[in-house]
């Protein structure tokens, strides 16, 4: 079967710097995801978030998607695409709609999103989310669902996405290539949020930062809603380059030694511990403390977390995320990085991994996997909205009323 074929099947797709992850899952009667196929790569031709050889981009995602599809035995028609970079930018806007005195429907509350939305955006712009954050009608503020309620008039106030409309025409047509559509192309930053922060959380207010190899994303909630986002262009990647310089080893050994031995916190490393280093060129390979490699990848993490800390000040929500900060992605699993990271903001810190969920959960249960999680979250969400708006709508006299009311308030 196609995933056409059978509307209930989706495909997540991130296409990140180090690591390129498709999941396959299928949405059940019950409204819950079950993972039916996996399947991962290492990326080539992206850097910082970015497609710098677009053939090596499309291999990396060729193999991805035929790993899962031949797990889950379907084809991939269509993907959800995450993306990320510096250019992707936020900002907060406001939409108002007259209602007149009749209850708000959903149709009033698509009219004032699409309104707030309306805002000039530069030409080389594209919108990814318009998400909205909380609706006031008349003198009542701070409504999360309007649907229901009734007043004159009612306000929006939403926050926007937007990224550089040429670096999403780049990443998407190395899917297309590959002759699969994109459903849509998905901030990381949010759909990592959707697979490892709870709705306690996001009420509460909490800061997500999903460290990758290319790129750190930031997310910030409150009040259930998303408030800002950024994107740092530092992350794993400047700590591999780091330990392949001083120790004078290869990127790819450099690699496996950050993952397997790398500590962001000195102290937390024993004097004697040593590892072994591969040297380039065919030579042997040398005995080197652990406690000197700690100190290489602690000041890193430390700039890491503070330029995260700059951003969060900035924003002007420090006070609002009262659940802290959750780290995920690769980069965050490092021994030691939690402790430097609750230094650094003065706040709990927790590592997150992908919730729960049935089938091929245990495949995925590392951070590195949050976004490709999260954007079968995501799917999923688009399904019910599609299914909602399938469903048979108001009748005549509802509309017939609706009108008479909104003329009367304009004439």
């Amino acid at each position: 079967m196609t995933m056409s074929q059978e509307s209930s099947l989706i495909v997540g797709l991130d296409i990140g710097t180090a690591q390129t992850s498709a999941v396959i899952g299928e949405v059940l009667p019950d409204g819950q995801i079950s993972v039916i196929g996996l399947g991962s790569q290492q990326s080539r031709g992206m850097d910082k978030g970015g497609v710098n050889d677009l053939d090596s981009v499309m291999r990396s995602v060729k193999l991805a998607l035929n790993q899962a599809a031949s797990i889950a035995e379907c084809e991939v028609a269509s993907v959800y695409l995450s993306i990320s970079g510096h250019h992707v930018s936020c900002q907060n806007e406001k939409g108002m709609v007259p209602i007149n005195g009749a209850e708000v429907l959903q149709e009033d509350v698509d009219d004032v999103i699409h309104t707030a939305r309306s805002v000039k955006i530069p030409t080389e712009r594209r919108i990814l989310h318009v998400l909205p954050q909380d609706f006031t009608i008349d003198e009542l503020e701070g409504i999360r669902s309007p649907v229901g309620m009734s007043g004159m008039r009612m306000e929006a106030n939403v926050h926007m996405v937007t990224c550089s409309a040429d670096w999403a025409r780049n990443i998407t047509k190395c899917v297309q290539r590959c002759d699969v559509s994109v459903d849509d192309l998905v901030f990381s930053g949010i759909a990592s949020a959707e697979a490892v922060l709870t709705e306690d959380e996001k009420d509460l207010g909490v800061c997500l930062v999903d460290i990758g190899a290319g790129t750190t994303d930031i997310a910030i909630y409150a009040g259930g809603a998303l408030r800002h986002c950024a994107v740092i262009p530092v992350a794993g990647n400047q700590v591999t380059n780091d330990i392949a310089k001083i120790f004078r080893t290869p990127l790819s050994h450099a690699e496996q030694i950050k993952v397997q031995f790398a500590c962001a916190r000195s102290a937390l490393v024993s004097q004697e511990e040593s590892i072994e280093v591969p040297s380039v060129g065919g030579r042997p390979a040398r005995s080197m403390s652990r406690h000197t490699l700690a100190e290489v990848v602690e000041p890193r993490y430390q700039e890491l977390f503070e330029l995260v800390a700059d951003a969060l000040r900035t924003s002007g929500l420090e006070d609002q995320v009262a659940a802290g900060v959750v780290l995920t992605g690769g980069t965050a699993l490092i021994e030691g990085a939690e402790t430097v990271a609750e230094e650094i903001f003065g706040m709990p810190v927790r590592l997150a991994q992908p919730q729960p969920l049935k089938g091929l959960n245990d495949y995925i249960q590392e951070p590195s996997y949050a976004t490709a999680v999260g954007l079968l979250h995501y799917g999923a969400k688009q399904l019910a909205v599609k299914a909602h708006e399938r469903a048979p709508k108001q009748g005549l006299g509802q509309i017939l009323g609706r009108m008479q009311n909104w003329f009367k308030g304009e004439f």
